[in-house]
């Protein structure tokens, strides 16, 4: 009873928590209208899988994680830089179908959706102090134990909860792009705007030393939780 307890706090929050419009969700969506949901179904497979590897470092290796506040500056700032080409591509994409009424070729790098999203993900570092805020939580509230059982069953819970997210935007925008009679180009139109809008919030959080080095430099600093510690014997 108690490891489904952390499969499914591990499931429903990573689905809550995939919801909230971002560049993940949303370039799911856009590969699924563009290229097909096969393709946004390995995106998001790729992308769930760095972040449960993330997870698990955060729970036996946050003592070293606060220390790279360098590297996670740095990933800040190449994933704004991310963020504002896909914002210019989803445009010009919009613009270029919008003259030519033919569908043209996306703005995305030439290689396997799964190993994009792995390496897209990579550089998205706010998912460290989100998860790690979250598993401090459930270990005050007596849910998650530190053991490899209730681990492994925290991290199974939390790629599904990612994927049951990432799928509300992967079918949700192929259903979209029906409703507007396959008008792709205002879609691209909205991702561009949502990427722009993106772009924007990330330059606030790194200007205001609000972002994810910043928190992961204080998060948990005051905390008695067994983050960090040695991962004791499998039980």
């Amino acid at each position: 009873m108690q490891l489904a307890r952390v499969f499914f706090w591990g499931m429903m929050v990573s689905f809550l928590g995939s919801l909230p419009l971002g560049t993940l969700n949303v370039l799911a969506m856009k590969i699924s209208v563009e290229e097909g949901i096969k393709n946004a179904i390995y995106f998001s497979c790729g992308s769930l899988l760095t972040e449960m590897i993330y997870v698990r470092i955060s729970l036996v290796g946050v003592n070293w994680i606060r220390k790279q506040k360098k590297l996670f500056q740095w990933l800040e700032w190449i994933t704004l830089f991310i963020v504002v080409a896909l914002a210019i591509g989803s445009f010009m994409t919009a613009i270029k179908h919008h003259h030519t009424g033919q569908p043209v070729e996306n703005n995305l790098p030439d290689m396997h959706r799964f190993l994009l999203g792995i390496s897209l993900s990579a550089i998205s570092p706010m998912q460290i102090p989100f998860w790690f805020g979250w598993s401090t939580v459930l270990f005050t509230k007596k849910i998650l134990q530190p053991n490899h059982a209730n681990y492994n069953l925290y991290i199974v819970g939390i790629g599904l909860g990612t994927l049951m997210g990432n799928s509300v935007f992967i079918f949700g925008g192929k259903w979209m792009v029906e409703k507007l009679n396959a008008n792709q180009n205002i879609l691209n139109y909205v991702i561009g705007g949502i990427f722009t809008l993106t772009a924007i919030i990330q330059l606030i959080k790194i200007l205001t030393h609000k972002d994810a080095a910043e928190k992961l430099e204080h998060l948990g600093a005051n905390d008695k939780t067994p983050i960090g510690d040695p991962l004791p014997n499998p039980q």
